[in-house]
């Protein structure tokens, strides 16, 4: 149960019954626990003060430096690809909003959760916090690297678009383990889905997608 909020109320919470019925069950999706996470968790309080009016719409949305909020549908999607539960340890890469991240702490045991940015990181976090999500830890850094002081991780979730599957990341998750990222270019890609058995990572193949870039080491370079 998260914290009430200040901000929320009964007209929110109506936007986002909304959301869910007309956005993702009218599509047929039907992962209990992330739809319940979805008619929980407040939405709007992690777009700008501006935009959160329209933060239940069909598509992703801007929330400043150049970076967005994904569509809540592809965010139910990568959540069902997945596959969560109450005793995973969950990385994300690409923290943004914090929005994705607050849904993984209502799924997960424990998230850590890197974004690049300074000024998102610090609002995402600022936002989880007050929605009392203890276990959820935004940290600022460069999410193509993983963060191995934790490692490994039961999964892991990429919320930007990579030219190539990150090694660190896949050598970060653990043996069992998932990740689901978007990769191909610029401006579209597929969401592949690893998982480790051992040794070995199996790799396939899921919708096309399309995200912001991912910025760093192993991802893109900035202005390329």
């Amino acid at each position: 149960m998260l914290s009430p909020h200040p901000d929320d109320s009964e007209r929110f919470a109506a936007l986002r019954h909304d959301m869910v019925q007309d956005q993702l069950e009218a599509r047929d999706f039907a992962d209990e626990r992330v739809l319940a996470a979805m008619r929980e968790l407040p939405r709007h309080l992690f777009v700008p003060p501006a935009r959160r009016m329209m933060a239940y719409a069909d598509n992703a949305m801007p929330i400043g430096e150049e970076q967005t909020i994904s569509q809540p549908y592809m965010v139910a999607l990568m959540l069902a690809a997945l596959q969560t539960g109450p005793e995973v340890v969950a990385l994300e890469v690409g923290a943004g909003s914090g929005y994705q991240a607050a849904l993984l702490g209502m799924l997960c045991r424990k998230v850590y959760a890197v974004e690049i940015i300074e000024t998102l990181a610090t609002r995402a976090q600022a936002v989880v916090d007050r929605l009392g999500l203890e276990n959820v830890h935004i940290v600022l850094g460069d999410g193509s690297l993983g963060l191995p002081e934790h490692a490994p991780y039961d999964r892991i979730i990429v919320a930007a678009g990579a030219p190539r599957m990150p090694e660190p990341l896949k050598d970060q998750l653990a043996d069992g383990g998932r990740l689901v990222a978007p990769v191909g270019g610029r401006h579209d890609q597929d969401l592949i889905i690893c998982e480790r058995q051992g040794h070995d990572v199996s790799t396939t193949h899921g919708v096309g997608c399309v995200f912001v870039p991912l910025v760093g080491e192993h991802g893109w370079r900035h202005g390329n």
